[in-house]
């Protein structure tokens, strides 16, 4: 079953015109389909993460090879920072950060320094609902942040967007007003189609079992509004 959503959720991406490559799998690490959290892509810059669980850490080193190798320039986050992927939401210039379990104040600090030169804006958000501040919160290609409100953090966003569930509140920005959510959200998805976009729903709950959602099984290269 998971391996048929996987192709679903890969076949979502490819059917709209991006290219998709896919990091060797390590048996030694089962996490690392949640690919997101080993780093994030700013402009030509990447952000090579230091995820807050040791055991992570060893999912790394590929994904900042596939990162090189498709032309960015890597940025390390090192000791004692920690940051998980996951916990950075990009909304055009704004870098808005989660500090919480797997991301200390000390990686932001070395985030703001990698980004700022490039016209980057990082803020931290304190985050302690959720694993990842994108288990909170996501945002729609026009910027505006979605949030499920048991978990939304209180101050450090934009005005934010109460979704119905909590899967409606993780949404990717495929580009052409097309918006990937989840199948486990149907109110969200009526949501998102009122705003005006088009919902490319996927079916994807053997990974929200181990608390994963539709941003965290990829990391996306092309330059988009929010990701």
């Amino acid at each position: 079953m998971a391996h048929r959503q996987w192709q679903s959720y890969v076949d979502a991406f490819a059917e709209r015109g991006w290219e998709v490559r896919e990091v060797d799998v390590d048996d030694a690490c089962p996490d690392s389909v949640f690919i997101e959290d080993a780093g994030f892509v700013f402009g030509e810059i990447a952000v090579v993460a230091r995820p807050g669980a040791p055991s992570r850490r060893p999912e790394v080193p590929p994904v900042a090879a596939a990162l090189e190798q498709a032309g960015y320039s890597l940025c390390q986050i090192e000791a004692p920072g920690t940051l998980d992927g996951g916990d950075v939401l990009k909304i055009g210039d704004d870098v808005y950060i989660g500090v919480g379990g797997r991301t200390n104040r000390a990686a932001i600090d070395q985030v703001a320094g990698f980004l700022e030169p490039f016209g980057a804006r990082v803020h931290p958000v304190a985050n302690d609902a959720v694993l990842h501040l994108k288990s909170a919160v996501t945002a729609l290609p026009d910027g505006v942040v979605l949030g499920w409100g048991p978990v939304t953090p209180a101050e450090g966003l934009p005005p934010v967007f109460d979704m119905p569930e909590e899967p409606g509140a993780h949404v990717v920005d495929l580009g052409g007003g097309d918006v990937l959510i989840a199948a486990s959200a149907p109110r969200s998805i009526e949501l998102v189609a009122g705003r005006g976009w088009s919902p490319v729903v996927v079916d994807i709950g053997e990974f929200e079992k181990l608390e994963g959602c539709v941003t965290c099984l990829s990391i996306r290269l092309r330059d988009r509004c929010a990701s």
